[in-house]
C-alpha cells in the first residue's frame, strides 16, 4: 500500500513545484536579427481606422430612461432619509448589542422562542391575548393623549384657538 501511495504522491507533488527558466544565447553563436513583435503575424496590426459607431436606442432603453428620470427625486429624498437614519439606526443596535436591555429582553425572547416549538398552540394563544392586550393599552394610551390634548389646547378661551387670530 505504501509503495503505490509513494508512486502516486512523488510526481504529484513534483508538478506542484515551480521552476524558473532562464535562456540566454550560446556566448559563441553571431547574433541574428530579431523579429519585432508587430512582425509576428498573431500580434499584427489591422490595416485601416476604425471608427466606433454608437447604435441608436431602442424604445425600452428610453423608457426606462424616461423612467430614471421620473423617478430621481425620490431616489434622491430616499437616500438623504437613508443617510440621516443609518447613523441614529446603528447607535440604536449599538446600544441593544451593549446594554443591559440585552440582558433583559433576549432570554426571555429565546426561551418563548424554544417554547413555542414545542407547544405551538399554546404558543398561538398566548400571542393572540398579549396582541389583544397590546391594542387595548395602546388605545387607552391614544384616548388618554386625546383627551390632554382636547383639555390642554382646545380650550374655548385659548388664545392659540380663538377665532380672531387666524
Amino acid at each position: 500500500m505504501f509503495k503505490v501511495i509513494q508512486r502516486c504522491v512523488g510526481p504529484a507533488s513534483l508538478s506542484l513545484l515551480t521552476f524558473r527558466v532562464y535562456a540566454a544565447p550560446k556566448k559563441d553563436s553571431p547574433h541574428k536579427n530579431y523579429m519585432k513583435v508587430d512582425e509576428l503575424s498573431l500580434y499584427s496590426v489591422p490595416e485601416g481606422q476604425s471608427k466606433y459607431v454608437e447604435e441608436p436606442r431602442t424604445q425600452l432603453e428610453e423608457n426606462f430612461s424616461q423612467l430614471r428620470h421620473h423617478c430621481e427625486p425620490y431616489t434622491s429624498w430616499c437616500q438623504e432619509i437613508y443617510s440621516h437614519t443609518k447613523p441614529k439606526v446603528e447607535r440604536f443596535v449599538q446600544w441593544g448589542i451593549g446594554s443591559k436591555l440585552k440582558k433583559l429582553v433576549y432570554p426571555p425572547f429565546f426561551m418563548g422562542l424554544g417554547a413555542s416549538v414545542y407547544y405551538p398552540q399554546q404558543a398561538i394563544t398566548f400571542a393572540q391575548v398579549s396582541g389583544e392586550k397590546l391594542y387595548d393599552w395602546g388605545l387607552q394610551g391614544y384616548i388618554i393623549a386625546e383627551d390632554l390634548w382636547k383639555q390642554h389646547f382646545q380650550k374655548p378661551g385659548n388664545v392659540k384657538n380663538s377665532p380672531g387670530n387666524k
